[in-house]
């Protein structure tokens, strides 16, 4: 088959999941492209030059954050496109796009891609929501020539991106797409809520390569500090300042090495609160690692815990892919009774859920979890067997390709790859 993955920056350090399944497309003999736009980050996972992905990956022009620097910049991007195909004035239909033509990304988008290349493609995967509206406007207007359009809904996507998008564009992205998928039966759940339609929609976690995680019983040595992990992204609803806190109420017997992976805005207020608490020494904010790094950080630690919450605006995790990536480790996890969590993990064998924003429970929990070191190689493998049974990346990949095969089997009729 020939596919067309919709993503946001790329390429990038996160977002593994989607360069596993580009990978695993590949592996199996499928073409792949990439559009999406480009990455703010310096460096990139080494899958990206192995398999040759920026020779199939095609990204839109960067958008400037002034609104007069982008329309002077898509002034002239219109001028060439117009030269091509009179017809991509459409892209600033405010009327039927709304804010997608308003904010000129619409017409940003249509510049890199099948305008140019003219490909035809059978699957166009969208990774989040509104890459999937995204999507369906480009084949409205011609610049898309997919037979079916699915779109993957991750978490942020359905809090707030997607609803930020009129109700017409809501509803333009449920009535024209084709297929849809969640990483948790929770999202699904969410989903439905905002339109989805309950038969459409399929629950694929996101999955991971376990045999490249390796399982490693955890030990700690007499008086040798307590070492705990935390990856993710420094945003306010991976709640790691509770963490923080949780961290500063252990027993005052018991040492620990605190270290976060992982980038983004709010890692100056998190060091702030860091040296208030007067926790210099034990807390240590490693940034975004390459892939192996990560892994390497996993099998230092001893425990993991992802204390994520509700952010002030809506946003909050889908499936917490971390999770299953520390108990692919053998790490026993302390997390947040969190959305999809309860689901991504087995509570009671495998992790701890305390409530969300609770410092008390959270540092109990990881108190307890740290007198009770003859529980963590049980814990570890209950963690890596549920993981092998339910996140093998070559298994959802499987299943990935039987859902594009179904969507292109169905009875009606699919859009015309050629107008």
């Amino acid at each position: 088959m020939k596919v067309a993955f919709f993503v946001g920056a790329f390429p990038g350090l996160s977002e593994t999941f989607i360069l596993d399944q580009i990978t695993g497309l590949l592996d199996r003999g499928h073409e792949v492209d990439v559009y999406g736009w480009p990455s703010e980050d310096a460096q990139s996972h080494d899958d990206v030059p192995e398999y040759g992905l920026m020779e199939r990956a095609y990204t839109a022009p960067a958008l400037p954050d002034s609104y007069a620097k982008r329309v002077l910049k898509g002034i002239g991007g219109l001028g060439r496109l117009l030269m091509e195909t009179p017809h991509a004035i459409r892209t600033l239909n405010v009327l039927r796009y709304g804010r997608l033509a308003a904010s000129l990304r619409l017409l940003y988008a249509s510049t890199p891609h099948v305008l140019r290349q003219k490909k035809e493609y059978d699957i166009a995967h969208c990774h989040f929501g509104q890459n999937g509206i995204l999507a369906l406007a480009l084949r409205e207007l011609d610049f898309l020539r997919a037979k079916r359009v699915l779109t993957t809904f991750h978490g942020h996507d359905v809090y707030v991106d997607v609803p930020r998008y009129s109700s017409w564009l809501r509803r333009f992205l449920f009535e024209k797409g084709d297929g849809f998928t969640v990483n948790s039966e929770y999202t699904a759940r969410s989903v439905l809520e905002l339109g989805g339609k309950e038969k459409e929609i399929q629950t694929l976690p996101v999955g991971l390569d376990v045999e490249s995680f390796s399982y490693q019983a955890r030990s700690r040595e007499n008086g040798s500090p307590l070492r705990v992990l935390t990856v993710g992204r420094l945003v306010e609803k991976k709640g790691i300042q509770y963490a923080i806190r949780a961290l500063a109420q252990l027993s005052p017997n018991l040492s620990f090495e605190y270290r976060i992976v992982g980038g983004g805005p709010r890692r100056d207020e998190l060091e702030v609160l860091v040296q208030n608490l007067g926790l210099e020494n034990e807390v240590t904010f490693l940034g975004a690692l390459p892939k192996e790094e990560v892994r390497r950080q996993y099998q230092w630690a001893h425990i993991f815990t992802l204390p994520s919450v509700t952010a002030a605006d809506g946003d909050r995790e889908g499936q917490g892919l971390v999770l299953q990536e520390a108990q692919s480790c053998g790490l026993p996890v302390v997390a947040t009774r969190h959305n999809g969590f309860p689901e991504g993990v087995q509570e009671g064998k495998s992790a701890i859920l305390v409530p969300e924003r609770d410092v008390d429970a959270l540092a109990e929990a990881l108190d307890s979890l740290s007198d009770q070191e003859d529980q963590w190689e049980r814990m570890g493998r209950c963690g890596r067997t549920f993981v092998e049974n339910r996140y093998d990346i070559d298994a959802l990949n499987e299943r990935l390709v039987n859902i594009y095969r179904e969507l292109l089997s169905r009875d009606d009729k699919p859009v015309e790859a050629s107008r």
